[in-house]
């Protein structure tokens, strides 16, 4: 009886046998390559601790949502310099503005320039207006990359005035990222390939491919359009009914720019790039208009998973470090890494100014849960925080002193800054700091700042900001 009893337990034991050293197999070789991938420690070791949660489901996991780098340089992406102006003398005047500037151009191989036009547009309505305006007027050629293309009612119109100038000969490119414009189907776009328009898709989903390793967490969150070489747009508002107050009464609250000058080639250059390593055609052959004198300084920033040096983080946290009286950051994400949390409770322990304008509550509640829990150590270190509502904060702005000025596609999180394709401009220039800093003291002055003696329950507020902190380098 005693030796039926133990030979019946052998399979089920030899099976626990062979699932323990396949669980040991698996976290050795999932933990080697997440740790080969060399990236911060305390995100190395959130992916180790989640996956080893997860077995075998862990892989398929960060298969598809783990860090990815990608060489777009060995992947059919063509620079070419000839049509960008000569690096400006004269524009930077101060120490700080030419370390700033020699950053920048080291990081993106973009250099400093001007910019003769300078919109600051507020909400949709006003990007549409002078969006649609713009197209209107197009005679060689329409460019335009957007994160979210929705086949909606702005959608629409954006299209219509598309397939208007394409009859008329006018070479139109609409590139769109194939997750977040995922919605938008063939048959919406049709109209504007019949008329003679390319469309062309960023990082489209191939599972099919089983053998290939899928792109979709990297995506293109840039919001771009140039016209003719002379006018372009870019910032974080995107082609959506979400985004037109005139539509919606809770439209997302955001900021775009409309821009001339020589800054115009720069953002053109990075359409180029992105859709000949889209399309893999060869780089577009485009007329080059005229170097513009004089202007406003201004610096293109883009950053995204083909590099790893992070442009658009390190113009932020060094922009702060070199601030001498204000820093007002404006983000609908805040999930900030360490250096960048330095340098914001640096420069309010040091005396500057320093704000922070957050949404009261994102479109996620586990990044506003994130958000909070760095609230405690800001309010400590003398940042004034103040949280947006009631609609969806969506702007994106720096503003240091009174005049530099960055105002582009990225939030201040992990996401952004290291996964995201993004893309912004550096001014330095007092009137628009001065325009920047009147919108956000007009903001500020709809909410009511956050107080550290503030009542936060455990279980509905504290708890979970301490479990979403510790998922926050994944976010």
């Amino acid at each position: 009886m005693q030796t039926d009893f133990w030979d019946s337990l052998t399979p089920i034991l030899n099976i626990g046998l062979y699932l323990g050293l396949g669980w040991a197999v698996y976290l050795v070789w999932l933990g080697g390559w997440i740790i080969l991938q060399k990236r911060e420690p305390v995100a190395t070791l959130s992916w180790l601790i989640s996956l080893a949660a997860l077995p075998y489901v862990g892989f398929v996991v960060y298969y598809f949502l783990g860090p990815q780098r990608i060489h777009r340089q060995r992947l059919r992406r063509h620079r070419s310099r000839s049509s960008l102006p000569k690096p400006p003398t004269g524009l930077l005047p101060d120490p700080d503005a030419v370390e700033l500037a020699r950053l920048g151009q080291a990081l993106t191989d973009l250099p400093p320039t001007t910019a003769t036009r300078i919109d600051l547009l507020v909400d949709g309505a006003a990007k549409y207006v002078a969006l649609l305006d713009a197209i209107a007027t197009a005679r060689d050629h329409i460019h335009l990359e957007y994160y979210i293309f929705q086949p909606d009612r702005t959608g629409t119109a954006v299209r219509d005035a598309l397939v208007e100038r394409a009859r008329t000969g006018v070479k139109v490119r609409l590139l769109l990222d194939a997750v977040g414009s995922g919605r938008t189907p063939d048959a919406f776009l049709r109209p504007l390939v019949e008329a003679g328009g390319e469309v062309a898709w960023f990082h489209p989903l191939r599972l099919r491919y089983f053998w290939k390793r899928p792109w979709l967490n990297l995506r293109t969150h840039r919001k771009i359009v140039v016209i003719d070489s002379r006018v372009a747009f870019t910032g974080g508002i995107n082609i959506t009914d979400d985004q037109d107050e005139r539509l919606r009464t809770d439209a997302y609250r955001d900021l775009h720019l409309r821009l001339e000058g020589n800054v115009v080639l720069e953002l053109q250059l990075v359409f180029v790039e992105d859709w000949a390593y889209a399309t893999g055609a060869p780089p577009l052959k485009l007329p080059v208009p005229a170097r513009v004198r004089g202007g406003v300084a201004a610096q293109v920033i883009v950053s995204g998973p083909d590099s790893s040096w992070e442009a658009i983080h390190r113009m932020h946290v060094s922009a702060i470090h070199s601030a001498q009286r204000r820093v007002w950051l404006v983000t609908p994400y805040f999930v900030p890494g360490e250096a960048a949390r330095m340098a914001l409770t640096s420069a309010a322990l040091g005396g500057l100014d320093v704000r922070l304008l957050v949404p009261k509550l994102s479109d996620s509640r586990l990044v506003t849960w994130a958000t909070r829990s760095y609230f405690d150590e800001l309010l400590s270190a003398g940042v004034r925080i103040y949280e947006y509502g009631p609609r969806m904060l969506h702007s994106k702005a720096l503003l240091c002193d009174d005049d530099l000025v960055l105002i582009g596609s990225a939030n201040f999180d992990n996401r952004s800054f290291r996964l995201n394709f993004e893309a912004g401009v550096l001014f330095r220039d007092p009137h628009l700091a001065a325009s920047l800093a009147t919108l956000i003291e007009h903001e500020c002055s709809d909410c009511t700042p956050v107080r550290d003696d503030r009542d936060r329950s455990l279980w509905r507020e504290r708890l979970p900001e301490a479990l979403a902190r510790l998922v926050s380098p994944l976010l």
